[in-house]
């Protein structure tokens, strides 16, 4: 497996800027992305299940307002595949262009929708259409984000930089809890009437900044070098089923303990926790675990990718798998006692170390898993796909286990531990990614088999290599 050559441009003034640009521009879109999102869940069931559906029926209305929150996830495969596609024919820089649009667009458009007081089922259809719109651009934006940092990054300091963007969802989450914290300050009245509308039309500026950035910023170096050679694909989809399918395989296996275990430790032990703890359970002191999961994140993330970089993609990807399937039987029978401080100390490090510690290498190690023809669409289907299978999957299935078990910790712990021991068991059928070319156009996997049939240990060519 080749090696990308040293990385000369690191010492060019205009490499440096647009390095910077390219943090810069993934870093905003991540954290937009997850403004947008955090904020949306949180406003779920305390406003748009009052402004949004008839009243007939609280509990169904909402009930219908979490359903228009799901389908964000139902639209996030098919924005994923579509732009995947034209950033594989057209670049990564006017695909991320388009995706801040259409999605900081719909959620600045939120807080400008009518009521049902004003204008009945218009109100909630006028909702799911921005949803979709929404989720349609955020399926693409975190595989751009993705690849485009891991295409501009230093060969040697890839892991690092390909997870600074991911600082952003930290931030973001962050960022949206305290101004919904502070949106709650307002008298119940003003609130309702134009007070949750705020921070909807308040994205209108990050929009604004991201899409500075983006413009300002040259296209990837590697996408550069397939117009070169013209060894642009007329056909990514048709490739990625050709050629690259064992990769999107491969990188949802690798996403199922993250990804899952990040909806589980924030939604389902939530709910889990006020059932085990009853009418002592405080509901607003919980949420600190969350907080504290997300600033742990902002450190752990880029510093397992920064780790990914000396010790291998795999071995620090295997760490945070283990780490889960170790933690995840003792957390749950923890969060059972009931007890608000361990509670929030469990799912600080379930968030900040567990399923972080995953996804500092992941940053890197999905575009390396793919060949340059059809890196985009690979990564944003393993992305995806895996986003409706484990976390999509996590709070519905979640909830039904501790249902029809009367709240027993066990079949949670069972279940999250089975999402650990698929990661645990994908991270052995890669080949090390570590500081691959990612010129190349075939896939990793693809090498790692053809060098295995002649009797070449893939790693151990790759880390010979490296260490050279």
């Amino acid at each position: 497996m080749s090696i990308a050559p040293p990385v000369a441009q690191s010492d060019d003034p205009e490499y440096a800027a647009n390095l910077r640009r390219a943090t810069l521009a993934s870093s905003i879109g991540s954290a937009l992305e997850y403004f947008d999102f955090a904020l949306y869940g949180l406003s779920t069931a305390l406003i748009f299940n009052v402004l949004f559906f008839p009243q007939d029926n609280p509990a169904m209305a909402t009930v219908a307002a979490f359903a228009t929150f799901g389908v964000g996830f139902l639209a996030r495969p098919f924005g994923g595949l579509f732009f995947g596609m034209l950033g594989d024919r057209l670049g990564r820089k006017w695909v991320l262009v388009v995706t801040i649009i259409l999605m900081g667009g719909a959620s600045t458009a939120i807080g400008l929708l009518p009521t049902y007081e004003a204008i009945g089922m218009g109100a909630p259809i006028l909702l799911v259409a921005m949803r979709l719109l929404q989720g349609f651009g955020a399926g693409a934006e975190q595989a751009g984000a993705t690849v485009l940092m891991a295409e501009y990054a230093p060969v040697k300091r890839r892991g690092f930089f390909s997870a600074l963007p991911f600082v952003g969802i930290q931030a973001g989450t962050l960022l949206a809890a305290v101004v919904f914290g502070v949106m709650t300050l307002l008298p119940e009245e003003a609130l309702m009437t134009w007070g949750w509308r705020v921070p909807f039309l308040a994205s209108f500026v990050l929009i604004l900044l991201a899409l500075f950035i983006r413009m300002r910023l040259r296209e990837t170096p590697t996408f550069v070098e397939l117009e070169k050679h013209d060894q642009i694909t007329d056909r990514p989809f048709r490739d990625i089923f050709s050629h690259g399918f064992p990769g999107v395989v491969v990188g949802i296996g690798l996403r199922m303990a993250e990804n899952g275990g990040s909806y589980l430790f924030q939604t389902v032990a939530l709910a889990f926790f006020l059932t085990a703890a009853g009418d002592h359970a405080d509901r607003g002191l919980l949420t600190w675990g969350v907080t504290i999961g997300s600033l742990i994140g902002i450190f752990s993330v880029p510093f397992t990718g920064h780790l990914s970089d000396r010790f291998g993609r795999r071995t620090i990807y295997r760490f945070g798998s283990v780490f889960m399937l170790l933690f995840t039987f003792p957390a749950w029978w923890l969060l059972s006692l009931g007890d608000h401080a361990i509670a929030i100390a469990v799912i600080a490090i379930g968030i900040g170390v567990a399923v972080n510690s995953m996804l500092g290498p992941q940053c890197a190690m999905l575009p390396e898993l793919f060949g340059n023809r059809h890196r985009y669409l690979g990564v944003a289907m393993a992305r995806e796909i895996s986003a409706v299978l484990a976390g999509g999957l996590a709070g519905v299935l979640g909830a039904y286990l501790l249902a029809v078990s009367d709240n027993n910790w066990i079949l949670i712990a069972t279940y999250m531990a089975v999402l650990a021991l698929i990661t645990t068991a994908s991270t052995f059928l890669v080949p090390e990614t570590l500081r691959r070319d990612l010129t190349r156009v075939d896939d990793a996997l693809k090498v790692s088999r053809e060098e295995a049939g002649e009797g070449v240990d893939a790693t151990t060519m790759t880390i010979r290599t490296v260490r050279r």
